[in-house]
């Protein structure tokens, strides 16, 4: 089996003012079909701009980023759209649901682009929605609305789920229906899910866990057996 991404090497910098970030420091990753990856690390360690990268929204500095046979360190703003497009779902700390909408148009949103999407209340049905369907945004509680965002994000069935804090503003129960779908949608999708997180609770849902510090990963293990969101000691 081949991974689905490969990053050799890779660094990342930014310059602020005449002050000179580096966000990431040498990461090798390999990322494998299927698996559920969990990144811990303090604010600054370098998993959001890792994200980034897999996700096509940044390029890095120095090092390879590929995804199957797409070079996304060196690839166009036509390239890297069309492959956010094709094959990422993103879901983020905050919702980003139109208020206008309904839960079922929100998601409607993303099929009307995708190439082979499912039907937007079968992606509500899969994160436990469908009985919110024509519900607007004001009219759910916050884990509702991260459930939503996670339909809409997976609705164009892509081949990588990349979630940034996804229950960082929710609390312990809402965030255990929230990762419930999450795990729900890799396991019957075989979508490719990377969380980012602080709460080191998590890990134990990931097939495999990584930490970062300044950077760098510095840790990584597999976990024998994936835990339930049910199973997690907040």
């Amino acid at each position: 089996m081949q991974p689905v991404f490969r990053m050799q090497d890779v660094a990342r910098t930014y310059r602020v003012g005449d002050v000179e970030v580096r966000a990431l420091d040498g990461v090798d990753l390999a990322l494998w079909p299927g698996e559920f990856v969990v990144l811990l690390g303090p604010s600054g360690s370098g998993k959001s701009t890792l994200l980034n990268l897999l996700g096509g929204l940044d390029t890095p500095t120095r090092g390879s980023v590929w995804y199957e046979d797409h070079d996304l360190a060196t690839g166009d703003d036509a390239s890297l759209t069309r492959y956010r497009r094709e094959h990422v779902g993103f879901v983020f700390q905050f919702f980003n649901l139109l208020p206008s909408l309904t839960a079922e148009e929100n998601v409607a949103l993303v099929t009307e682009i995708a190439a082979s999407p499912m039907p937007p209340r079968e992606a509500l049905a899969l994160v436990g929605m469908a009985g919110r369907a024509t519900h607007f945004p004001a009219q759910l509680s916050g884990g509702e609305q991260q459930r939503v965002a996670i339909a809409r994000a997976i609705a164009k069935r892509p081949d990588v789920l990349l979630c940034d804090e996804p229950t960082g503003s929710l609390d312990a129960a809402t965030g255990r229906l929230v990762l419930a779908a999450l795990a729900r949608a890799n396991r019957e999708l075989g979508t490719i899910t990377a969380v980012i997180t602080h709460n080191a609770a998590i890990a134990a849902m990931g097939d495999r866990v990584l930490r970062m510090s300044s950077g760098r990963v510095v840790e990584e293990r597999r976990n024998a057996v994936r835990a339930s969101a049910d199973e997690l000691a907040w």
